[in-house]
């Protein structure tokens, strides 16, 4: 799988401009409910731009990584944060997720639950494959999402870009 950029350095700038999009996002959308996707394929990559995050940011973000046994999203979340609700909640691990494909119709049909109860922004962190099926099992919650914000090239333009370079 490719899915860095052929220059370091001008992945670096992309990063940093995906980052900086991803902190403006959360300050707009400070205090209410909002969905935005960051993808990225790579877990270690994702964390170097949380800390990353943290100095565009000042909104205090809460994290909540999900385990293989993870049935549903609204559950787990209603859970994690209880009655503080934090600035911004960032979602790690779905493509952990064992029943991955039965989360995502759940959370589509529990869409409008999440408007209702959370009033943060929700960043939920996706791999090219979890995308996919979001697309496919939940348009409506695809939707609801602005355009996601991507942190590295999608295998399919890694791999054209790849084929012109050649």
């Amino acid at each position: 799988m490719i899915n860095s950029f052929s220059n370091p350095q001008e992945g670096m700038v992309n990063t940093i401009a995906a980052t900086k999009r991803l902190a403006r996002a959360l300050m707009v959308s400070a205090g209410e409910f909002s969905l935005i996707l960051a993808s990225c394929n790579s877990v270690s990559r994702q964390q170097q731009i949380l800390g990353l995050l943290t100095e565009f940011s000042s909104v205090d973000i809460q994290e909540i990584q999900l385990t293989p046994e993870t049935e549903t999203l609204y559950t787990t979340i209603a859970i994690a944060i209880s009655a503080a609700q934090p600035g911004a909640l960032m979602v790690r691990g779905l493509e952990k997720v064992v029943e991955i494909n039965q989360l995502i119709i759940s959370t589509n049909l529990m869409r409008d639950e999440f408007r209702k109860k959370f009033h943060c922004p929700l960043v939920l962190w996706v791999n090219d494959e979890t995308l996919r099926k979001l697309v496919w099992l939940a348009p409506d919650l695809k939707d609801w999402a602005a355009s996601t914000i991507r942190f590295d090239i999608p295998i399919n333009s890694a791999a054209e870009r790849q084929a012109l370079i050649a």
